[in-house]
């Protein structure tokens, strides 16, 4: 295939250098001669494995944009999305927190999306700058036309490290509208890899490329807490901690948890967290995350809570499904549901509980607010009064025409 890229700055130009290395024709263009130079020259200014070697026999060629749409198959859109210094991490968080900067991005859309109309030739236009969730829709779309087939396919690669992480990645993720364009997008990613291709919605994408950044950033600043304990703690050593939590690879290193639901319980996580939060403090810890952890589960609890109160306004009764810390079990200890209860008091919802497994009774179930505290999977054959309001953490309960049912974090079934 012939590749275009719109942009060829420490991002596009190793990109193009690595489709080139799988047999296609690449192209670019770039607002900047400091690129033409580095092309000329077969030489880049900046620490990138691989790319000095594969640009000294590269035929890449730097195009205007005219000529960019006329010979590519698919164009890629690698235009930064910068943030101000001071939003940077070099420095203390600001007060005031601001998105990410899209005029150059949007500038660039403006004028590919203008001349693909010129030329009256349908393209796939593949953006691949990172934006938060809603920009595509909101800023981008309002500047392109019908001969414009976007797809948003943000990489999960490393600057230093780019040509391998492009070339070898997790996963492909692709938010899409056209499905012929995603075709035509698969079709030319099997020619460079055989990573799992993940098809969504373009919001979605948007999400999960800053999630998955957001997601290691977590994973640095907790283990950076636990480091600081050490160095506090004698016969501690934080490698000895990190190694035997990395062989867990059943609960801590896979995707166990990464569902979305209530917030942990039982005999051991909210305790423990407690219980470190009051060492950290002991030891004067400069950040407590595990209070952090446990003020997490707290508010979104309290959320819950509001978003259960604010839907009693329609009907009387609530229920709430499942007593346990978690399904099909009569623990109690640290439920989740019981923390709910509490702040349902608190806001003097009257309320009450059933969960079969923690006591067997009979309840003259009423149209309601049904909310399910646990994954009992029971409750997927409950018979919800008609005209129920079933607010459902887990995502399971089937949809059923004779009730109102809310899938918490799925926005399309609400």
């Amino acid at each position: 295939m012939n590749i275009g890229f719109l942009g060829l700055g420490k991002l596009g130009l190793p990109v193009a250098l690595a489709v080139e290395s799988k047999g296609h024709k690449v192209f670019g263009y770039d607002v900047s001669r400091k690129v033409e130079n580095f092309v000329k020259l077969k030489k880049i200014p900046y620490k990138e494995v691989w790319a000095n070697n594969l640009l000294k026999k590269s035929k890449l060629q730097i195009l205007n944009l005219a000529e960019l749409v006329k010979k590519s198959d698919i164009i890629f859109v690698p235009i930064q999305t910068p943030h101000s210094e001071e939003y940077e991490g070099i420095s203390k968080i600001p007060n005031t927190r601001k998105d990410f900067d899209y005029t150059f991005l949007k500038k660039g859309i403006s004028d590919i999306s203008k001349e693909i109309k010129k030329q009256k030739k349908k393209t796939v236009v593949i953006i691949i700058s990172t934006v938060l969730p809603g920009t595509i829709n909101r800023e981008i779309k309002p500047l392109l036309n019908n001969y414009v087939k976007l797809c948003y396919n943000p990489f999960f690669i490393a600057m230093g490290t780019t040509i391998e992480d492009f070339l070898n990645p997790e996963i492909i993720l692709f938010g899409v509208d056209d499905k012929s364009a995603a075709k035509k997008a698969e079709k030319f990613y099997r020619s460079i890899n055989k990573s799992p291709f993940f098809k969504t919605t373009i919001e979605n994408a948007e999400l999960i490329k800053v999630c998955y950044n957001t997601f290691i950033s977590t994973k640095i600043a907790f283990i950076n807490s636990v480091m600081e304990l050490c160095h506090s703690l004698p016969n501690t050593n934080i490698d000895e901690v990190s190694r035997a939590l990395s062989m867990c690879n059943k609960r801590i290193i896979s995707n166990k948890y990464l569902f979305g639901g209530m917030g942990d319980g039982g005999g051991c996580h909210p305790r423990d967290n407690i219980a470190l939060s009051w060492l950290a403090r002991k030891k004067k810890l400069s950040m407590d995350w595990f209070e952090v952890t446990m003020l997490q589960r707290e508010k979104q609890t309290e959320w819950l809570a509001k978003l259960i109160q604010n839907k009693r306004k329609k009907i009387k009764n609530v229920y709430i499904l499942g007593k346990s810390f978690k399904p099909e079990t009569n623990i109690i200890t640290g439920s989740p549901s019981i923390l709910l209860s509490n702040f349902l008091k608190k806001r003097k919802v009257k309320f009450k509980f059933f969960d079969p497994y923690v006591k067997k009774e009979k309840i003259k179930f009423l149209k309601g607010v049904y909310f399910v505290g646990t994954m009992h999977q029971i409750f997927k054959k409950f018979k919800f009064p008609n005209g129920s309001i079933v607010i459902d953490p887990f995502r399971f309960i089937p949809k059923n025409k004779n009730i109102e049912l809310i899938r918490i974090g799925h926005t399309s079934s609400n």
